[in-house]
């Protein structure tokens, strides 16, 4: 059994859109955008969900939609000729994964939007204490963790932003 080959991981909250089909499936070269979230794979509303963002793939990427147990689980199946671009909306779930054994060595993060509670590192990305931790952990299993919106920006450090700006 090969590691599967994943090309990019990227938290996004927004999961799949014409930005990710756009500029990054193009700029990771993925032939397979792999949603694992749980709301999209098993949630009541998972249908309607992965029908908007397949619509949003525009047929240019196979698209999976699986839960945080079901791609740990599966993840190690996959076929060489995959070039696996992995997209999850918050960092615990990511986390979840690099625990769950999935080979993830570099996270992107581009949308994490302001709710209560959690306060602004980035332009784009607000966090609160859980997320924090979920980025620790990853660090601590040696996942690098950036913020970058497009890959035209400079990939910034996540827990520097967070401790600039504290």
């Amino acid at each position: 059994m090969t590691a599967p080959n994943i090309v990019w991981t990227r938290i996004d909250e927004r999961l799949l859109h014409g930005q990710i089909r756009i500029t990054w499936g193009k700029h990771t070269e993925a032939n397979l955008i792999l949603v694992a979230n749980d709301d999209a794979a098993e949630g009541p509303n998972a249908a309607f969900m992965q029908a908007g963002m397949k619509a949003s793939a525009g047929g240019e990427y196979a698209v999976r939609f699986f839960s945080i147990q079901k791609t740990i689980d599966v993840i190690h199946k996959a076929s060489p000729k995959q070039n696996i671009f992995v997209l999850c909306n918050n960092p615990t779930d990511v986390a979840r994964l690099v625990e769950g054994g999935v080979p993830i060595t570099h996270c992107n993060v581009g949308n994490m939007h302001f709710h209560e509670g959690k306060r602004q590192i980035a332009k784009t990305v607000s966090v609160d204490s859980k997320d924090l931790n979920a980025f620790e952990r990853m660090v601590e299993r040696g996942v690098t963790c950036t913020v970058q919106n497009t890959p035209d920006q400079k990939p910034i450090n996540v827990l520097d932003l967070a401790v600039e700006n504290a």
